[in-house]
């Protein structure tokens, strides 16, 4: 089985150069980074769930989460300007496309009533974005050792500049994209 960076190399290169007209091989979109970002806002109060997060999303993406913190006062949500309210991870390079690679072949499949990614998920500069409503999907995360679930979210962001040349590439690349 072809991984994902080789069909990118070998097929989608072509195809896409070939549907778009392009000149040049740098015109091809491709995929610059990937972010998984995790809301902790409702964990806040309990640093050991807090800790436990982090844990699982380091296991999932195989890098440390950096902490986010909340741009202004929200007082219906008992938030502070300031308050860390969030992490992520930005993967780039290999690690982004063994990340990928896992998405598509092990945890997509492995969601409950999973039809496919929705066209609607690409927005209008080609990136995607994905919720995930369970971070148990992941291979890496051994079920009878998670206290709390919590969900994420994967945003895999292009240089296409626009929705078609994005959905175009997400589908060369085998990402299972609702008929």
């Amino acid at each position: 089985m072809t991984s994902i960076r080789e069909k990118y190399n070998k097929t989608a290169i072509a195809e896409m150069e070939k549907e778009f007209k392009l000149g040049n091989v740098f015109e091809v979109p491709r995929i610059e980074k990937v972010v998984v970002n995790v809301g902790i806002g409702k964990f806040l109060k309990d640093s050991g769930i807090v800790d436990d997060v982090a844990k699982s999303l380091t296991s999932i993406t195989g890098q440390k989460p950096m902490a986010t913190q909340a741009k202004k006062s929200i007082a219906g949500f008992k938030i502070r300007e300031g308050l860390e309210v969030g992490m992520k991870v930005t993967m780039r390079g290999r690690r982004m496309w063994d990340f990928i690679e896992r998405l598509v072949a092990a945890a997509l499949p492995r969601v409950r009533d999973f039809h496919g990614i929705k066209a609607t998920a690409v927005d209008q500069n080609g990136n995607l974005n994905i919720g995930i409503r369970e971070h148990l999907i992941f291979p890496e995360i051994l079920p009878e050792y998670v206290k709390t679930t919590f969900p994420l979210e994967v945003t895999v962001v292009t240089n296409a500049g626009n929705r078609e040349k994005g959905l175009k590439l997400f589908q060369l690349l085998g990402f299972p994209m609702e008929k």
